[in-house]
């Protein structure tokens, strides 16, 4: 269920600080001294909660009813694989007779986020190189977790349910739904189209090639992390936000830190991470060849949305070619 196409925004509404303390009660982790809602974090679904045991996050109102005990799996399963700090115990309670809905709490983890006045002040060139390759190593890291099926976690026995047909024909729907999608709130016009499908059609041996799925974030962004300077040397603190977690390329978790950099004008920070991260994991060869679909994924998504916000930040009257066409060159050209 982590790879369905989900369209609900949950909102925990009005929280009591009644229902939070025999929250807190159920699991013994004492005292309510103060709560609130997170600045960040998808769908309204977190805040943090802060008692007399330490401060915790909040996630209510499951987007789907798997939602907390496959983000349970993943937590658990990073924590034993790997040395990236994630959010455990993740304890969830599936009772509804405190809030209306199941919910989960977890630690709440130390550092800063990403793009956070606390680490901008503090980051000079190096500091930016530094995190970069700090977070390629990270990535390859997690995508140590190989398995031998193409799919998404399914909850009724933690086994992998193959996507259907194959990896390739469930990212190309994917795309080509989300291009539909965007024809509501924008033009996307017969040139646009074409130039979408002579990308896949391109692409699709190399697709049609690969044999070795591990573990993908699906999420993979500033947002997601926390850092810390430590002894002059920086760390990630935390890592969380599993609700996209799936098994296929590893490349797709690039992209949204690769965009970020685009959009920041840092190229050589962008260069590094990817260079640091193919040489790691020797996916050299293979990455100009797919790493463009997974940019028109991410940036047909991007579109639609800003599209239907009204939160366009680029000039409205650009064609969606053309505009996806400057990001899946740049990833390309991230290696010359």
């Amino acid at each position: 269920m982590t790879t369905a196409i989900i369209f609900s925004s949950n909102k925990l509404g009005t929280i009591t600080d009644s229902q939070l303390q025999s929250m807190l009660d159920r699991f013994n982790l004492g005292k309510l001294i103060s709560s609130e809602k997170t600045e960040k974090g998808a769908m309204g679904q977190t805040m943090f909660v802060t008692s007399t045991e330490g401060k915790f996050v909040f996630k209510g109102n499951p987007l789907f009813p798997e939602q907390f005990a496959e983000e349970k799996y993943f937590v658990e399963n990073i924590n034993h694989r790997t040395g990236i700090a994630v959010p455990t115990p993740y304890l969830i309670d599936d009772i509804a007779d405190i809030f209306d809905w199941a919910y989960c709490i977890m630690p709440c983890l130390g550092g800063s986020h990403m793009n956070s006045q606390q680490i901008k002040a503090k980051q000079t060139i190096d500091d930016k190189l530094q995190i970069a390759e700090l977070i390629a190593d990270s990535l390859a890291v997690l995508h140590n977790w190989k398995v031998t099926e193409y799919g998404e976690l399914d909850t009724k026995d933690f086994t992998i349910h193959p996507f259907e047909n194959s990896y390739r024909s469930w990212l190309y729907t994917r795309i080509r739904f989300w291009l539909e999608d965007a024809k509501k709130y924008s033009v996307i016009t017969s040139e646009d189209v074409l130039w979408v499908e002579d990308l896949l059609g391109t692409s699709q041996a190399c697709f049609d090639k690969l044999s070795s799925p591990t573990f993908v974030m699906g999420d993979f962004k500033a947002d997601n992390f926390l850092l810390e300077l430590e002894n002059n040397t920086w760390k990630i603190s935390g890592l969380f936000d599993f609700t996209n977690a799936y098994f296929g390329d590893p490349l797709a978790d690039l992209i949204k830190m690769i965009i970020m950099y685009i959009d920041n004008d840092e190229e050589e920070v962008a260069k590094h991470l990817v260079s640091v991260y193919l040489n790691q994991t020797g996916q050299i060869e293979a990455y100009k060849e797919r790493i463009r679909v997974h940019m028109l994924q991410q940036r047909i998504l991007d579109w639609g949305c800003a599209k239907a916000m009204g939160m366009v930040s680029w000039d409205d009257e650009q064609s969606f070619s053309d505009w996806v066409e400057y990001y899946t060159g740049a990833a390309m050209n991230l290696l010359n």
